[in-house]
């Protein structure tokens, strides 16, 4: 199965019983995640009072909607149009499974653009909801949820929850519900963008760009407290890639990845052979999603700052970090349960 493609039996996930409303309902509900570089969809049934959400459909399409926004400030018509094409797909979609509920929530890229209007009319004419503009903030809370619902059932806290998207990184740390939370503006395409030009990336590149991200995570590290993690959990597109290269992957498995729990010598050294392989290299990987190929050395490149910083700052607290846990559930999921 290619990343991205709907998965073909409906999964499950619980929440913790403390986070469980008294006296719901089951509700089919509609999520859409819209970021810089992708937009996703995911459909299923959710029942506060079980805690339980059965997946039906979850699906993403790279549209690239970020594209420029870093330099111009705005959104290209051409990356406006690929992602309201995506947008009129899924509302059928939402349609023929029957969702009573939708929420979209749009992130980096839109939060960034100065004709972000544009955006918010296209998608009400296409899915009849207003899209969100959310927060950092609110981003990283809705990861949080998504991805602890399932991580909290196998590994302990505190977690430190990281949301590598395309234009900006979020980092939520707590346990049961979030205590702490930062959005960097640094993400793969932005980092791509803004440095790794050249195919591989040379040193001096690839030398500004650890240089951003370590600035950004120098300001994080002052809200979020990385040093307490009991665990590290890694989500979204450039961490499931990374993830499914070291684990020697023919093709993308989202089972195999979902809840995987790597060395961080082994992320590393995946994060490493992907930023300084060329383009063509990386496209003939079988787990490879075409859309990716272009940006997954800088997400690369984030993700190994990130785990380093972590990695280090829980050692200095007295600690030790050894294994990294990549999850498959994130804001979609956060974004289902924020509905019902």
């Amino acid at each position: 199965m290619t990343p991205g493609s709907t998965s073909p039996t409906a999964a499950q996930t619980t929440v913790p019983e403390t986070d469980r409303p008294t006296g719901s309902t089951p509700a089919r509900v509609a999520a859409v995640d819209c970021g810089t570089n992708s937009i996703r969809l995911l459909v299923a049934d959710v029942d506060p009072a079980t805690g339980t959400l059965v997946e039906l459909d979850r699906r993403m399409e790279v549209v690239r909607l970020g594209q420029g926004v870093d330099r111009t400030g705005r959104l290209a018509p051409e990356a406006l149009e690929r992602t309201l094409d995506a947008a009129r797909r899924y509302a059928q979609v939402i349609t023929d499974l029957g969702a009573t509920r939708t929420r979209f929530v749009a992130t980096s890229a839109t939060r960034d653009a100065q004709n972000r209007d544009d955006f918010v009319r296209g998608v009400l004419d296409a899915l009849g909801v207003e899209p969100e503009v959310v927060s950092g903030q609110e981003e990283a809370e809705l990861s949080f949820r998504g991805a602890t619902s399932t991580v909290a059932q196998v590994r302990p806290g505190p977690y430190v929850v990281v949301d590598l998207g395309g234009g900006s990184t979020e980092l939520v740390h707590g346990t049961a519900t979030p205590d702490a939370a930062f959005s960097m503006d640094v993400g793969c395409v932005r980092m791509t963008e803004r440095h790794l030009r050249s195919d591989p990336p040379t040193a001096d590149e690839e030398a500004a760009a650890r240089a951003d991200v370590r600035a950004a995570l120098d300001e994080a590290a002052g809200v979020v407290p990385l040093g307490r993690a009991a665990t590290l959990v890694g989500l979204a597109g450039s961490v499931t890639t990374v993830t499914a290269h070291a684990l020697a992957l023919a093709a993308y498995d989202r089972d195999r990845i979902d809840g995987a729990v790597l060395p961080v010598e082994d992320v590393l050294a995946a994060c490493d052979d992907l930023l300084h392989r060329t383009r063509a290299d990386r496209a003939a990987l079988g787990f490879m999603h075409p859309g990716r190929v272009d940006v997954i050395g800088a997400g690369a490149l984030v993700w190994s700052e990130v785990v380093r910083r972590v990695r280090d700052d829980v050692a200095a607290a007295g600690g030790s970090l050894t294994e990294v846990v990549t999850s498959e559930h994130d804001i979609l999921d956060g974004i289902a349960w924020s509905i019902a």
